[in-house]
């Protein structure tokens, strides 16, 4: 990873509190995990923003060096990586992420 996509990704997970990096768009999303993360996020009702890596793929193959992560969708909260899909599923399922989210969006 070039330390131009690095810096262009340390500025996109700092800028927001709920980051999402997925094929597609949250109107839009382009695979059945990242569907899975966006219909999770949304039941929550919280703002968050997503980054298509199917537009830009230095993005798409930067991100998962960054987090030392494989796969796509990747979620970001407060600036620190959470998990991917099936980490979200967990998470919403034990009622974790609503906390964690709560936590995030107040401080």
């Amino acid at each position: 990873m070039t330390p131009e996509v690095q810096e262009k990704i340390d500025n996109l997970i700092s800028q927001h509190k709920i980051l999402v990096f997925m094929k597609g768009t949250k109107l839009m999303p382009q695979c059945g995990f990242s569907n899975n993360v966006v219909q999770i996020i949304n039941s929550l009702g919280v703002p968050y923003e997503t980054v298509d890596v199917l537009d830009d793929p230095e993005i798409r193959q930067g991100i998962k060096e960054y987090s030392s992560w494989p796969t796509i969708p990747q979620v970001y909260l407060n600036g620190e990586f959470l998990g991917g899909s099936d980490i979200m599923i967990e998470l919403y399922q034990t009622g974790e992420l609503k906390e964690k989210v709560e936590i995030a969006l107040a401080s």
